[in-house]
């Protein structure tokens, strides 16, 4: 008897055993201090399921994730993908729809900004991920700075004008008004865009780089250049970083993320000189985001779906993003929590969560189009003839306009 209840044991066990399911989660950092942090949780709701943990680096993690798509292995059974490479995945497919049963992803709609949701969907209505943290475009800016010229922060923000007006006031003092005019015209290129229209394409697929928009974003970067304004340093160099640390610059067109990279290791030593306000010109953009994915090739699709959901749909795991890693949520009803209110010591007691959700609140989505990543990358291109070799704005627009539609073959 005894012998059949140790049989009878072990076969419970092993069929326990057999029924785990392993998946694994492919991040970049920090997004896995995060997740490790929150997984607990989840195999508290979802014990046959064993999740491996995979990290790297930011660029490597999407490079080898574009490499592992485009052959169909290796990649993992959730992905996380920032917004600069969604446009990619939707125009190279790899993604799962989860607009399709059995995910039925459209039933979480109205849990996000409206903008963070529809940078996940394609044109033809596919759902290639979920959202899970968003980036509100704002404007640091040293109040030391402020205080010098005896400027006023809402009358600088008042419009490009008065923007430029600003680095006027502050060239006089030895200091730049920006890091990269190139910054600011890729701001304005991401606002008052029409409803259903792209950065760069028109709701028919059209390329829109020698467009109005275009041609004041360029004008304004141009001015900002040619007046000696900018430092002329690129985002995420170590002169990028010195410039914070002995305050060369006075302003910063950003993602609110950027106050938790100054804070805790770019210049840690500027807590309280900084502040943060809108963009000029009333400007709305969405400065960065992450989401997560499943790639076609998993062959645990269900057990993903699960994760995917847990990471993106509780508003207690958003939360915890915020708190550990300064990912901005996605879902508004997080907006409400006491956090939003609490005074920021490193922006000199400033209340800029809310100043953040208000902005989150206001964006307008932006269909997201195949060939956005190679627009980007000639209109960068259009940028530097304008800004580093006096092309005339006209000809680097009109030039980068007819590239795309040679591309694109319109």
């Amino acid at each position: 008897m005894k012998k059949l209840l140790v049989i009878t044991l072990l076969l419970i066990m092993g069929l326990a055993w057999a029924q785990t399911t392993k998946i694994s989660i492919g991040l970049f950092e920090p997004l896995n201090e995060h997740v490790v942090r929150v997984l607990p949780k989840f195999n508290e709701l979802h014990p046959e399921i064993e999740v491996e943990v995979r990290t790297l680096g930011f660029m490597d993690h999407h490079n080898t994730l574009v490499t592992a798509l485009a052959t169909g292995s290796g990649a993992a059974d959730v992905v996380a993908v920032e917004i600069g490479f969604i446009a990619r995945f939707v125009a190279e497919g790899g993604l799962v729809d989860l607009a399709q049963p059995p995910f039925n992803a459209g039933q979480f709609e109205e849990l996000f900004v409206e903008y963070a949701w529809l940078q996940s969907r394609t044109a033809d209505g596919r759902q290639v991920a979920l959202p899970t943290d968003i980036a509100p475009g704002v404007m640091y800016f040293r109040r030391d700075h402020l205080a010098t010229v005896g400027a006023d922060i809402n009358e600088v923000i008042g419009s490009w004008d008065s923007y430029i007006e600003y680095g006027r006031q502050l060239r006089e003092h030895g200091v730049f008004l920006i890091a990269d005019a190139g910054s600011v015209a890729s701001a304005i290129i991401r606002s008052d865009i029409p409803v259903g229209e792209g950065i760069y394409f028109s709701a028919d697929g059209r390329p829109l780089l020698n467009s109005e928009r275009f041609i004041q974003a360029a004008t304004i970067a141009q001015r900002i250049r040619q007046e000696g304004l900018d430092a002329q340093i690129g985002a995420w160099s170590s002169e990028w970083f010195e410039a914070f640390r002995r305050g060369t610059v006075a302003t910063e067109l950003s993602g609110a993320w950027l106050a938790g990279h100054l804070e805790t290791w770019m210049a840690p030593e500027t807590a309280g000189l900084w502040g943060a306000s809108e963009m000029p010109g009333g400007v709305l953009v969405s400065w960065g985001g992450s989401f997560y994915g499943i790639p076609t090739q998993s062959r645990q699709q269900e057990a993903a779906w699960k994760l995917v959901q847990f990471l993106t749909t509780n508003p207690e795991i958003q939360l915890d993003a915020f708190r550990t890693i300064n990912a901005f949520p996605a879902m508004p009803v997080t907006y409400d929590d006491p956090m939003f209110e609490e005074p920021l010591a490193f922006l000199a007691g400033q209340q800029a969560r809310l100043l953040f959700a208000d902005i989150a609140g206001r964006i307008q989505g932006i269909a997201v189009h195949p060939g956005d990543m190679v627009a980007e990358e000639i209109f960068g291109s259009a940028m530097g003839q304008i800004l580093n070799e006096g092309v005339a704005v006209e000809t680097a627009l009109n030039e980068a306009q007819r590239l795309v539609e040679r591309r694109f073959r319109r």
